[in-house]
């Protein structure tokens, strides 16, 4: 009996079909176990570089490493990006489960009719399985993984979810990750602030970000741009009206990216910082928010101080060293010291000790070398007032007379042969003691801390914070090295009644979670070093010395807020200093060359370092830095002139001081 061919071969198709079926189940099996192995948690971990925060709270830079993204939540995010991302990338994302088979179909009539792959069928969905996971190539193995991988997270998360993990994550070059850094990045704003020509614009570029960066290719951005604001309109999200407004919006792309200095002075100092509060696991795992107390405006402000000031320094007669203009390329690449004048500053916030401002030198590209912390130098006359305070302490006041005579080998306690001179080269007989701060009289001073003893001076250099200093006479005069971040802290007593506060740059630090990892202790740190009086005495007179003091000519440069502080320059005019302050803001400034030597004849710090401190003490805002009355010293009624204090043991000072009692020797 013949067998029958038409039952024959529908007996064959059967078993097609079947194996098949088969063979779609057991691939579907396959993928399915395969996309089970991967950690669905990984879609939620993206690098993120830790952010760093001004005393405002508002962003100022990011640490290096990691990718450069900033993690919002979508409410953060523009509507406008929303709708114009759905638009460009996934229509239907509220109707799929993760594969849109919709969607496959129109890609492929599409791509069929116009003859090359115009539009792709990748969900939203897909595309972060892909961006989050190491699924492979571009091939059909890995476009089956992509969507069953699609398939689990839309099982595990809402629609919501996945839409703020994908608007983090997505790639809009040239190294900007997720919307909130484009959005900064491309037009200096927040994401919630995109306007809907921005949005289209920023929706475009996922396709080509680099190929379409409005940075290098503003008219393939535009092009973009009207694409998909013609996609909105044709699916009824906006108005034919509303695209043509924002295709005629002017868009205002940044010159140059907002990714503020993190290669900067006032960076590095946060980074060394923080290196001493977190491990190097915390640091390395990123994500970290660090609130410092940085002031932008005052940082600018800083930095540009010290270069304009140093560089008209360096267009004086008879300078001599190399000039920054001068240096060359093959020297930058050392980024250590440099050949020319260099400065170094640091401003403190007088009510908590926070670091407002911090150069450490003229340009971080030349020299990374912060000088702020790093670079001890002689401090000179700035250490005068603590020399003061500690004889203050002892029963002396500003009015007693102190003698200004020459110094002769012997005269000092322990001194040997050291005779210091004034650095005017006179000598005016009994003066009140406050006429040695005020002028810097050098012989006034010796004698004030020859009276006050050098153990007593050494233990109010430890209390400020200026550590062990040498037990020779000549400390006196400030013959000693220390950097300008201790010596500007230590000056933080006086506008604090004698409070000595701990500085610091890191407010606080918050993991990627919102946990609190550190809190600055600034307010426990604060410890009493000199009696309030005492620092009133001293405040009293150091706002004498911008008066009519060594440090006048504040005033004249265009200086009028109630301040006080001190000059500085060492011997051979190797270093310049002032160190001044408002009832809020204590700024110090030094400047020298890297190698000591002669800055230029006649290089005082009322001549080189007060000009800086005028600019950005001018430039402090007022309302935020208040400069209200300073603490001041009364002296009592019956306080009178004692210039019996003032006279030391050796014989021959004490016949010299009788002689300037009774009218000799002027």
């Amino acid at each position: 009996m013949a067998k029958n061919p038409k039952k024959k071969k529908s007996y064959f198709k059967t078993w097609v079909i079947v194996y098949a079926l088969l063979a779609a189940i057991t691939v579907c099996i396959v993928y399915c176990i395969w996309a089970e192995t991967f950690d669905l948690k990984d879609v939620e971990h993206m690098d993120e570089r830790s952010a760093v925060y001004d005393m405002d709270g508002k962003y100022y830079s990011r640490l290096k490493g990691k990718e450069n993204r900033v993690i919002v939540g979508l409410e953060d995010v523009s509507p406008n990006f929303i709708n114009a991302l759905l638009a460009r990338e996934d229509t239907r994302f509220y109707k799929h489960h993760g594969v849109d088979p919709e969607g496959i179909v129109r890609a492929i009539v599409r791509n069929i009719i116009h003859m090359h792959a115009q539009q792709g069928a990748s969900t939203i969905t897909q595309q972060l399985a892909r961006n989050s996971f190491p699924l492979g190539g571009k091939n059909l193995n890995r476009k089956l993984l992509e969507a069953f991988m699609a398939l689990r997270i839309e099982r595990h998360y809402t629609k919501k979810q996945i839409l703020e993990l994908y608007v983090n994550r997505i790639y809009f070059g040239p190294g900007f990750y997720g919307i909130e850094t484009a959005s900064q990045a491309y037009f200096g704003k927040h994401a919630k602030n995109l306007t809907l020509g921005e949005a289209a614009m920023l929706s475009g570029l996922i396709r080509g970000p680099t190929k379409f960066s409005p940075f290098k290719n503003m008219k393939g951005a535009l092009i973009q741009r009207d694409t998909v604001l013609d996609r909105m309109v044709e699916l009824k999200m906006i108005s034919s009206s509303k695209a043509e407004a924002a295709k005629n919006e002017k868009i205002a792309i940044v010159k140059h990216p907002p990714t503020p200095s993190q290669d900067s002075y006032a960076m590095d100092t946060v980074i060394r910082d923080l290196g001493l509060v977190l491990t190097d696991e915390q640091i390395d795992e990123g994500g970290l928010q660090i609130y410092t107390t940085i002031d932008p405006q005052l940082q600018k402000a800083a930095q540009s101080a010290v270069d304009n000031e140093l560089r008209k320094v360096e267009q004086r007669p008879g300078y001599s060293h190399p000039k920054k203009s001068d240096y060359t390329a093959e020297m930058r690449a050392a980024r250590d010291k440099t050949n020319y004048l260099q400065g170094a500053l640091i401003a403190l916030d007088n009510r908590t000790g926070g670091i407002r401002a911090i150069v450490g030198g003229r340009d971080y590209e030349d020299s990374d070398y912060n000088r702020a912390l790093l670079s001890p130098r002689q401090v000179g006359s700035t250490f005068k007032p603590f020399v003061y305070a500690t004889a203050f302490a002892t029963g002396l006041t500003p009015s007693t007379l102190v003698d200004d005579s020459q110094i002769r080998p012997g005269d000092l306690q322990g001194g040997g042969n050291w005779s210091p001179a004034n650095s005017d080269g006179t000598y005016k007989g009994l003066l009140p003691a406050e006429e040695g701060l005020i002028q810097s009289r050098n012989t006034m001073s010796a004698r004030v801390g020859n009276m006050a003893g050098i153990s007593a001076v050494q233990t109010t250099a430890e209390a400020v914070g200026l550590g062990k200093i040498p037990a020779v006479p000549a400390i006196f005069l400030g013959s000693f090295e220390t950097t300008v971040r201790d010596l500007t802290t230590a000056y933080m007593v006086f506008p604090n009644e004698g409070l000595h506060k701990q500085t610091y740059i890191i407010e606080r630090v918050d993991d990627s979670d919102g946990n609190v990892l550190y809190q600055a202790p600034h307010i426990v740190a604060a410890q009493p070093a000199i009696l309030p009086r005492i620092s009133d005495m001293v405040s009293t007179v150091l706002q004498k010395v911008l008066d009519h003091g060594t440090a006048a000519g504040a005033r004249s440069m265009g200086f009028t807020k109630i301040a006080a502080g001190k000059t500085g320059t060492t011997n051979e005019y190797h270093d310049a200093w002032f160190v001044g302050y408002t009832k809020s803001l204590t700024c110090g400034v030094w400047v020298g060359l890297d190698q000591p030597e002669t800055i230029m004849s006649h290089g005082y710090g009322s001549a080189l370092a007060l000009p800086i401190w005028v600019d950005v003490m001018n430039a402090a805002s007022s309302q935020r830095y208040p400069a209200t009355a300073l603490p001041t010293y009364q002296p009592s009624p019956s306080e009178e002139p004692a210039p019996i204090r003032a006279i030391q043991s050796a014989p021959g000072n004490i016949f010299r001081t009788l002689r300037h009692l009774f009218g000799g020797d002027h």
